[in-house]
């Protein structure tokens, strides 16, 4: 996420003059040198668009609701014009959510089928389904974290993307399924007993809960408040990065797409100067949202 100027303004050199006495750029896919590589297609940039939007207004709709005796709850509802406005809400940010899962299941479907070696596709570098090298790199990161050894090296994804993307596989099965009983409860009663919807009522808002702050701490720690890349990482939101970023961040990949003589197809010209400035400033009012509203819940459960 960042811009140009000539001036103070902290955009990637890319984007206007660089020199060595210039600060940083913000975001951390911008820093460094080399050309742009492309990491995220089009598609899966908009996937993740639809998540993080669908994601807030579940939030923002629900937390109120959820705390509903905190003093700040009332503020937060009167928002939405009420609980009935709330509601409907966050039911269409429940549309939209099943709208990119299916469209993310399409898209694999899609990507299988066409696949050469399906064997690879499910269990290669590029897979997200984890593997034996990942329970190895959280052993290694450990042993780094205590100086014991050195940092594990990742490929396209370690082994912390891959426990948020199944999460959301998790979340959407557990949150979303319980979701919809509450939401059609005449039509699901005519073939499920009563104490499901009780079951449904806790396990949708806690669950949801713990989804919240597990995104909010750890989520945004390991992608952007980490010290290799605070302030904030844009990739996703640009779908490109540095030469210098994937060698550090993901040097396997990096190599193997070097060896196979990828990397000049896989070049990317420099995000423009609007695509920059929007990412990183959304970027940022989503962490800052997010960190408020953790402080929120702890304010709600400790007072």
């Amino acid at each position: 996420m960042s811009p140009d100027s000539g001036s103070a303004t902290r955009l990637p050199p890319a984007l206007g003059s660089a020199t060595d006495l210039e600060p940083q750029p913000l975001a951390t896919s911008d820093r460094g040198e080399g050309p742009y590589i492309r990491r995220f297609t089009p598609v899966e940039r908009l996937t993740h668009g639809l998540m993080v939007a669908s994601f807030f207004g579940l939030v923002l709709s629900g937390l109120p609701l959820h705390f509903s005796q905190a003093p700040w709850a009332r503020t937060m509802m009167g928002i939405f014009g009420g609980v009935q406005g709330a509601g409907v809400f966050h039911r269409f940010c429940g549309v939209i959510t099943f709208g990119y899962f299916f469209l993310h299941l399409g898209m694999l479907a899609g990507r299988f089928s066409r696949a050469a070696d399906k064997r690879e596709f499910l269990l290669g570098p590029r897979s997200m389904v984890p593997s034996l090298k990942d329970a190895r790199d959280v052993a290694g990161m450990f042993r780094w974290f205590f100086r014991r050894g050195p940092r594990p090296m990742f490929d396209r994804y370690s082994y912390m993307e891959k426990f948020d993307y199944w999460a959301v596989f998790w979340g959407i099965a557990i949150i979303g399924g319980s979701g919809l009983l509450l939401w059609f409860p005449i039509f699901f009663s005519r073939f499920l007993p009563g104490w499901i919807f009780n079951v449904a009522t806790i396990v949708h808002g806690d669950e949801a809960l713990l989804a919240m702050g597990f995104i909010f701490t750890i989520h945004f720690f390991n992608s952007n408040l980490r010290p290799e890349k605070f302030p904030i990482d844009v990739v996703i939101f640009t779908g490109r990065a540095r030469e210098s970023y994937m060698k550090e961040e993901h040097p396997l990949e990096y190599e193997r797409e070097h060896a196979a003589g990828n990397l000049a197809a896989l070049e990317e010209p420099p995000p423009s100067r609007t695509a920059y400035l929007w990412s990183v400033t959304l970027g940022f009012i989503a962490i800052a949202t997010g960190l408020v509203l953790t402080g929120l819940v702890l304010y709600a459960v400790l007072r």
